[in-house]
């Protein structure tokens, strides 16, 4: 098993490639090919959180996101943001987010508190 760590886009490319190779071989876990899938697995995703970071998307955004995926109206937003007029100053960035907002979106409709805080 020869793993090195990966610091170059050469080094990446190859550790994709032997990665999709063991993908393809589907070794059982603790097998050496197992582990070295896993390490290889580990090494990527460091690589690619360091090179090719992925930022929040905005609050607004993913509760609108949100609203879409579940067919959610502005009314039907009431619950967890306040009355309707309130639901439509914070969709319409006029208002800010509270505290008891955040946690009401994050408890009911899952939407990830550090998305929210953003």
């Amino acid at each position: 098993m020869d793993i090195r760590p990966i610091h170059t886009e050469d080094d990446y490319k190859a550790a994709l490639a032997a990665v999709s190779a063991l993908v393809d071989m589907d070794p059982a876990r603790g097998t050496p090919e197992g582990d070295q899938l896993e390490v290889m697995a580990t090494l990527i995703d460091r690589y690619e959180a360091n090179h090719f970071p992925v930022e929040l998307p905005d609050p607004i955004e993913a509760i609108r996101f949100r609203m879409e995926q579940g067919g959610l109206t502005a009314r039907d937003m009431e619950p967890y943001i306040g009355n309707l007029n309130r639901v439509y100053e914070v969709l319409n960035r006029k208002r800010g987010l509270s505290l008891s907002m955040i946690r009401r979106l994050n408890r009911d409709l899952k939407i990830p508190a550090e998305v929210l805080i953003a």
